[in-house]
């Protein structure tokens, strides 16, 4: 699985992306960002307060209940806004 992070959660994590590969009880966004919290670091940091905090799920908008699988691609962004 492939994870993203954009703006100043990629600064936070201290990385741009990474492969992970979590276990197989990791089947949702928000069960991976209990298993990318538990691990620790800078993407734990970075996904501290979720209420500031988009998900994607292979380029889609995603909610926290929404199912991921290996092979996917996970993105993590602040809030988008127009003008």
């Amino acid at each position: 699985m492939k994870v993203l992070y954009f703006a100043w959660l990629r600064e936070k994590a201290g990385r741009a992306e990474e492969q992970v590969a979590p276990p197989g009880t990791v089947t949702t966004v928000q069960a991976l960002i209990d298993w990318i919290r538990e691990r620790g670091g800078g993407p734990a940091d970075a996904l501290g307060d979720m209420a500031a905090v988009r998900v994607a799920v292979n380029q889609e908008y995603a909610m926290l209940d929404h199912p991921v699988k290996p092979g996917d691609e996970v993105a993590f962004f602040p809030p988008v806004t127009g003008g």
